[in-house]
């Protein structure tokens, strides 16, 4: 996406004396904006704004729209792809082929499907859109799209992975993600429709032998293999420069098959997951200093720079109505998707509107959506602008949302206001209670994510480092079951002790005030460190 500029006064001059001294004064005011953004999102108190949305809102003041500060040439242009595709890359290595095709990944393909039926039909069936310049399929596939890529970092500073939660928005995200990438080079092809599918064929076997035959070497053991795995040092770099030559030969031979370059990073993501299923700490550690501290960030800046303020804020219906239907459209089949699924996934009300939220996330496929679109003339500019504006702005809002709901799904806000209706006098200690739960159970499920977390390391590097690390399980495991008796839970029996704990809390508070431990407050849920309970059944809260 080359965006056209007006030359800012300040580069005139380097401009005449060299294309480069401009790209470079240019490069260096990108990095500057992704020095401050993550500063300044940490004296934001609460961070409630991610990187991201600081990013995008850097690009398009600094950018060609407003002050011409930002000029976007083919150089800049190249770097930014380059961070698109380590995002997509990313986004694939997160990507477990099993879950995909596990009972919750096949729900998740049936809920794409739903969700692409019923953009295509509000685009072609709601005259709104019609007239604000919305009509084709791109408009219908940036309905359906989950910007997994950029929640994935935010999942793992909010601690929600390998948690139900978590796992949920990776199954539903998945196809929110590499649906519409293989929709992009099916249904925005300029090609005849046999020339589509031919050439995605000969891609598709492209990667598989780029899949096959590294991990036959590694099966096999061959001589190359040995050699860059005798030495530690000399395996991470190759390890890495491999991950990248994987990379870069993916995303040019799309270019060449006049596929989107988030096709090829995709599926390099997708093989390196193959390859190396067990993951690596060092590569994954390496990827992600290259990717989010160089290319990423230059990537959302420069993507910002193509938002034009000025037609966002001339058209602003378009931008509300859009992240509307993103919620109607993406949020709500996924909700319900998880309410009929809940005997295989059991899951509380709240935490079924958390994952359904996060995965109205959408960014990255919005731009790449958009200016396929552009440059195809399907789609004008200013309605382009309009619709990242909108993906920016879903950045922002959905991960937002998602945690308020996940926060309030601990507290059991129905179970409260009942209580409270029931002994109004009461309010406040019913309010500490419910509080008081909801922060050991955050901590109980902190404990089972570093425990989760120490079984995937590497093996340990000597028996002082293995004992090490055991008695840090340990001492998680200890707390955790520490959290869980407090909550009235026995640690033996609990499985998903998130669901029962509302029961298991009022069992426990009945039992201590039938000894008089305890006084009763009119159907409160008091907590007794010494009334560890060991009734079973899922909690009340899962039918709220």
């Amino acid at each position: 996406m080359v965006v056209y500029w007006r030359k800012s006064p300040v580069f005139r001059r380097s401009d005449d004396n060299g294309g480069m001294t401009v790209d470079l004064v240019s490069l260096t005011i990108i990095m500057l904006v992704a020095v401050l953004c993550p500063v300044i999102v940490q004296i934001i108190p609460g961070k409630p704004v991610p990187q991201t949305v600081l990013l995008l809102l850097a690009g398009a003041l600094l950018g060609p729209h407003m002050f011409g500060i930002i000029q976007v040439s083919d150089s800049v242009e190249l770097l930014s792809e380059l961070g698109l595709a380590f995002l997509f890359l990313l986004a694939g290595y997160e990507i477990d082929p099993k879950q995909l095709s596990g009972h919750q990944g096949r729900v998740g393909l049936a809920t794409w499907a739903a969700t692409f039926v019923l953009a295509f039909a509000v685009i072609m069936g709601v005259p709104y859109f019609k007239q604000h310049d919305m009509t084709g399929m791109a408009a219908v596939i940036t309905l359906t799209t989950t910007a997994l890529g950029t929640l994935m970092p935010i999942l793992k500073e909010r601690d929600l992975e390998a948690t139900p939660v978590g796992n949920a928005v990776v199954a539903y995200g998945t196809w929110g993600e590499l649906c519409p990438v293989l929709m992009m080079a099916v249904l925005l092809s300029t090609r005849s429709q046999w020339q589509t599918f031919l050439t995605l064929a000969v891609f598709a076997a492209i990667c598989v032998v780029a899949a096959l035959v590294p991990a036959k070497a590694r099966k096999a053991g061959n001589r190359f293999y040995r050699l860059v795995t005798k030495h530690s040092n000399i395996s991470e770099q190759v390890l890495m420069r491999v991950t990248v030559l994987l990379l870069i030969t993916l995303v040019t031979v799309s270019a060449i098959f006049d596929l989107d370059v988030v096709l090829g990073a995709f599926a390099a993501g997708f093989i390196l997951r193959y390859v190396i299923p067990e993951g690596s700490q060092t590569l994954e550690t390496r990827l992600d200093g290259i990717s989010y501290g160089f290319f990423i960030p230059i990537f959302f800046v420069v993507s910002g720079a193509a938002i034009d303020l000025r037609a966002v804020g001339g058209n602003p219906g378009l931008l509300i109505v859009f992240i509307v239907m993103l919620m109607l459209i993406r949020a709500v089949p996924v909700y319900i998707a998880m309410s009929l699924d809940r005997k295989a996934n059991p899951m509380s009300s709240h935490h079924r509107v958390t994952v359904a939220v996060y995965c109205a996330t959408a960014l990255p496929l919005i731009v790449a959506v958009t200016t396929v679109a552009v440059k195809a003339g399907t789609m004008q500019q200013m309605t382009a602008s309009t619709l990242v504006a909108a993906g920016a702005v879903t950045v922002f809002l959905m991960p937002l949302l998602a945690g308020l709901t996940y926060r309030v799904a601990d507290v059991h806000p129905v179970t409260a206001i009942g209580e409270i209706a029931h002994d109004p006098h009461e309010y406040r200690q019913i309010l500490h209670e419910h509080l008081e739960m909801a922060h050991l159970l955050r901590h109980a499920e902190r404990m089972d994510v570093f425990v989760a977390r120490m079984d995937t390391l590497p093996p340990a590097a000597s028996a002082a480092d293995a004992k090490l690390r055991a008695e840090l399980v340990q001492r998680a495991e200890r707390e955790r079951d520490r959290c869980l008796r407090e909550l009235g839970i026995d640690p033996a029996t609990a499985q998903e002790y998130r669901e029962d704990t509302v029961k298991r809390w009022r069992q426990a508070h009945k039992r201590a005030a039938g000894d008089g431990a305890a006084c009763a407050t009119g159907g409160g849920v008091r907590a007794d460190a010494g009334a560890a309970g060991g009734a079973t059944g899922k909690s009340g809260d899962a039918a709220n």
